[in-house]
């Protein structure tokens, strides 16, 4: 599926398409709602179907200094989209100039002149331009007068909660993980290449793959049972340290899987690790033996909820 430069004139065979238009971080219940409306809606009309995305988020620009809260990266995202029967993704450079792009131009220019958008779906809370001057029913007036046809699809609930990328960040940094993966329709998971490290893991003989967090969102520290997902399709079992390993100096944020009846080279390879249970909170011991021990025993527990 290709991904599109919002900065740049659509395609001729894109044009006429109907958007999904939003953050779309984590791609949760919700917004997979506002997608399949474009989807649906640009399937009954024979047009193409495309999911728009912010990238950087709107938040680190207005707030370069917050920690890290990223759910997925824009390849995952790419990959979401292309499942749920999109197109093609659209991705909007968040910088200063959209920053100060006014709703007006915003609708006029960008979706309709540039990217000649026959229609648009957002959320209802959706908010655009200069100050957030526009907002869905913006949308539907510019809109209409241009071409451009606008609908919004209400929240989704979930245990009489809303679902929102905020409430899956919450449960994560709680260790959550069951909650976190309800709402996502899948476990919250980080990508990376894997890197050489210390190799302290295979000295006591539990070698892992060293992943960056890099921008993603910190979930709770400590151990979890997971699963890693590797270019080829393959799919291991493991247990990973997610945190800045308190037992080893000096301390780095990783994730660490050690995955089970493995023992293939995975250095430079790009993964995917998938959190399924949290078992228990980082923790220093007063010996590697000791240390040992746990790893052993937070293996057995992993291999036995992972089934």
């Amino acid at each position: 599926m290709p991904r599109l430069d919002a900065r740049e004139p659509m395609p001729d065979a894109l044009r006429g398409a109907i958007l999904a238009l939003g953050n779309f971080d984590g791609f949760h219940l919700g917004h997979q709602a506002v997608a399949g409306e474009a989807i649906d809606w640009a399937h009954r009309e024979g047009r193409p179907a495309i999911v728009a995305t912010f990238d950087p988020h709107p938040v680190r620009h207005f707030a370069p200094a917050a920690p890290p809260f990223r759910l997925t990266t824009l390849d995952q995202r790419q990959e979401l989209f292309a499942a749920a029967g999109a197109d093609a993704m659209l991705v909007f450079a968040f910088n200063a100039e959209l920053a100060g792009t006014t709703a007006q131009d915003f609708v006029v220019t960008l979706l309709g002149e540039r990217l000649g958008a026959a229609g648009v779906v957002t959320g209802e809370d959706f908010t655009f331009g200069k100050g957030r001057g526009g907002n869905v029913q913006v949308l539907r007036d510019l809109g209409a007068d241009h071409g451009i046809a606008a609908r919004a699809v209400g929240p989704v609930s979930d245990s009489g909660e809303v679902v929102s990328s905020s409430r899956i960040r919450e449960a994560l940094q709680v260790g959550d993980c069951e909650t976190a993966a309800r709402l996502l329709t899948r476990p919250f998971a980080v990508r990376g290449t894997v890197q050489h490290g210390d190799k302290l893991g295979r000295v006591i003989g539990y070698p892992t793959a060293n992943l960056s967090l890099d921008n993603y969102l910190r979930p709770r520290f400590g151990v979890y049972a997971v699963t890693g997902h590797l270019a080829d399709g393959t799919v291991l079992r493991g247990a990973a340290n997610l945190g800045v390993r308190p037992q080893f100096e000096p301390p780095k944020e990783l994730l660490e899987p050690h995955f089970f009846d493995f023992s293939g080279d995975l250095y430079g390879q790009e993964i995917e690790v998938a959190l399924h249970h949290f078992l228990r909170p980082e923790a220093k011991f007063d010996s590697l033996d000791s240390l040992t021990a746990q790893i052993e025993a937070d293996c057995g527990q992993a291999r036995e909820l992972l089934g």
